[in-house]
């Protein structure tokens, strides 16, 4: 039975595909007591922290059973091959895990920000990577809900949540990195059509991609490149558009993760996604949220590691008693679940700002920074504290050490977060 979220409500529905009102307030309106995470027993118990509801703790129940029992055991085939099935997307669409934040009205779930967030922080807490849907859910969609035509919201929106049409979206390139200013890829004019020229790399979903939002240059003579950038929908067929080798990561093994190239791609008026030379602007309005959503998959895998080490120190023994009856390793345990604790504070209050339209840029930016070097040190300490076992790949603390490296980079690296929350600091009011 499908769980799906409505305007923060829950339907359970066999067949059905009715909508039903919200029927139960929401804790974080002050009705639920719940407690946050540094009072619960686990972190990644159902019914804590305040900005979730029952309605919300239904769906993660929902989630966790999909994850723990569609994703876990198929995972490790998945890094072999490096990308997820196809089937999965769709019976994630069937269990209405994808679109959750879209409006219905738009074709999507009509849930709310901590809805989507449940997928995230579900996803964290079994340790696989591979699906990549909160990239297609939670970062291509919006692009297209938010300044998409009509036509182009119905075409792709309910396909999109039903898992048979996924989303990437091209904005990095080979020599580029996190400079979008620094865009090579360009679209000229040919009558009322566009011609696609240039490549991008490092893109999630790529290789599975049915659509793919491409960051291009569409004026040359702007004032500045800001001004002359335009998004472009292209999809999986058309002419021109080549997927070149899926990557061999570090990590991330079961993440497809591909080259696109763009040779003379023909692309008719209506691939333009909003307004000519306004794609700069979507993209500074929409990384906010590509920004949090990174954070809070960084404090989730937090979460993740602290329990799987904390249950692993239990029950490994050494000179003559368990691990955690060592004060080193209890010390550590605590500097931990504080960091966590505080970070995780911090990336609820921001989920909460981001539900309400409140969330600034700076604000995002710092929670990435924070959240995704926080998940790099809790990795290092979680695998120093399982010792030799934890350089095992069968152990899945040496998976998550390895996934965690990239957080730091992509999304805008820390760097330019550093840049963005001190240009918020200096500059004159």
């Amino acid at each position: 039975m499908a769980v799906r979220l409505v305007r923060g409500s829950v339907c359970l529905l066999g067949a059905c595909r009715s909508w039903c009102q919200p029927a139960v307030r929401c804790s974080h309106s002050g009705v639920e007591a719940r407690l946050e995470s540094s009072s619960a027993k686990r972190f990644t118990d159902i019914g804590i922290r305040r900005i979730f509801s029952s309605e919300h703790d239904i769906f993660r129940e929902s989630a966790r059973k999909f994850f723990q029992e569609e994703v876990v055991p198929n995972h490790a085939e998945w890094e072999k091959a490096g990308e997820v099935s196809r089937e999965l997307w769709e019976k994630a669409g069937k269990q209405g895990l994808l679109g959750v934040n879209i409006a219905e009205r738009h074709g999507g779930i009509g849930g709310d920000l901590y809805s989507a967030a449940v997928v995230w922080e579900e996803q964290s807490y079994v340790n696989c990577s591979g699906p990549g849907f909160s990239l297609h859910s939670d970062i291509v969609m919006p692009y297209i809900a938010n300044y998409g035509s009509e036509e182009q919201i119905k075409h792709f929106i309910p396909q999109m949540t039903a898992g048979k049409c996924i989303g990437a979206i091209a904005m990095t390139e080979p020599g580029a990195g996190s400079d979008l200013q620094g865009v090579r890829t360009n679209a000229k004019k040919d009558g009322s059509d566009w011609i696609l020229n240039g490549s991008k790399v490092f893109i999630t979903n790529g290789w599975l991609s049915d659509v793919v939002i491409v960051v291009a240059v569409t004026n040359r003579e702007a004032r500045s490149p800001a001004h002359g950038i335009s998004l472009f929908l292209v999809e999986n067929g058309m002419k021109g558009f080549i997927k070149g080798r899926k990557l061999h990561k570090m990590g991330l093994k079961a993440q497809d993760t591909a080259e696109l190239f763009f040779e003379d791609v023909r692309l008719p008026a209506s691939a333009l996604l909003g307004e000519e030379n306004k794609g700069f602007y979507y993209l500074m309005q929409e990384l906010p949220q590509e920004r949090l959503l990174i954070a809070d998959l960084a404090v989730s895998a937090c979460e993740f590691m602290f329990e799987e080490t904390r249950n692993y120190v239990k029950q490994r023994k050494a000179f003559g008693k368990t691990v955690a009856h060592i004060q080193t390793v209890q010390h550590k345990l605590a500097e931990l679940k504080t960091h966590i604790c505080v970070t995780r504070a911090f990336v609820d209050s921001c989920l909460q700002l981001h539900e309400t339209k409140h969330l600034d840029s700076a604000s995002a930016s710092m929670a990435k920074y924070w959240a995704s070097e926080l998940q790099n040190s809790v990795a290092y300490d979680c695998v120093q504290l399982h010792g030799g076992w934890g350089y095992m790949w069968e152990y899945p603390i040496a998976k998550a050490y390895v996934d965690a490296r990239v957080q730091p980079i992509y999304g805008g690296t820390n760097e330019i977060m550093k840049e963005l929350i001190a240009r918020s600091i200096v500059r004159d009011q």
